[in-house]
């Protein structure tokens, strides 16, 4: 399973994915029937959860119901312990939107639906499409904004992080995470490297510019942001860090004062 699902992230294009994997991924997980994981975001209840990554596989990464992987588990749990957003949706806006998180803010602002804002260059799941290096849209409109594992791809990140800066609201919060190297002091980056097999080996992913290090709440605060970096799954119990098949991965809170 973990050679099959490694080939198909880096040969099928990821639009394609995009708009086959909700129907296909739950067919394969017909597999892993039983009780020993469950998902925060949907409630699917596995004996495992599938195998996930593009270069080294990670077990029990992505539910096979929702499609929510450890990050997405864990912005939820704190999505829905720790802010009101259920019960004061705000204008949102949700850049290179993950499946499993769009349909809980869809539920969230169905009653509201223009508060809620998808955007992308190319996804097929998004409304609007943009180079988050320029967005086409007015200073200080939205209160939220979520932005996951989109820097790392992106020409220049502190241009992406200038403009989300731009168009949060005052008072405004947001989650911005990014794949870290905590081995790594300084980001490192190298757009000398084209060859897709090498920036594979070098970067994780042939289509990633950069590999952060312990530097990227800073990278994140020279574009204007108040930083909160959140060890979450610490504040989860050892049976819930299990259960819902959490890594240590840190929460990035974002706020514009």
């Amino acid at each position: 399973m973990k050679s099959l699902i490694r080939w198909i992230l880096n040969h099928i294009p990821r639009t394609v994915l995009q708009r086959l994997a909700s129907w296909a991924v739950p067919v394969l997980g017909v597999l892993y029937t039983g009780r020993g994981k469950e998902c925060p975001v949907c409630g699917c209840r596995k004996r495992k959860f599938l195998p996930y990554g593009y270069v080294t596989s990670r077990e029990n990464a992505l539910c096979p119901r929702c499609l929510a992987l450890e990050r997405h588990r864990l912005i939820w749990l704190w999505i829905e312990r720790e802010t009101d957003l259920a019960t004061h949706p705000r204008k949102m806006l949700h850049i290179a939107p993950e499946v499993a998180l769009m349909r809980k803010f869809k539920q969230i602002y169905a009653s509201q639906s223009e508060l809620y804002v998808t955007a992308d260059l190319e996804s097929p799941l998004a409304t609007l499409h943009f180079d988050v290096q320029q967005i086409p849209l007015p200073e200080e409109s939205f209160d939220i904004i979520i932005c996951n594992h989109l820097l790392e791809h992106v020409e220049s990140d502190h241009k992406a992080l200038t403009e989300l800066f731009r168009v949060m609201r005052h008072g405004g919060w947001g989650i911005i995470l990014s794949p870290i190297d905590e081995s790594r002091e300084v980001t490192f980056e190298d757009d000398s490297i084209t060859d897709e097999a090498e920036r594979t080996r070098i970067f994780g992913q042939y289509d990633h510019r950069r590999i952060y290090g312990r530097d990227y709440a800073d990278r994140l605060r020279q574009a204007g942001f108040e930083v909160e970096v959140i060890d979450y799954a610490s504040h989860l119990s050892p049976a819930e860090r299990t259960l819902y098949a959490l890594t240590d991965e840190r929460l990035y809170i974002v706020r514009k004062g």
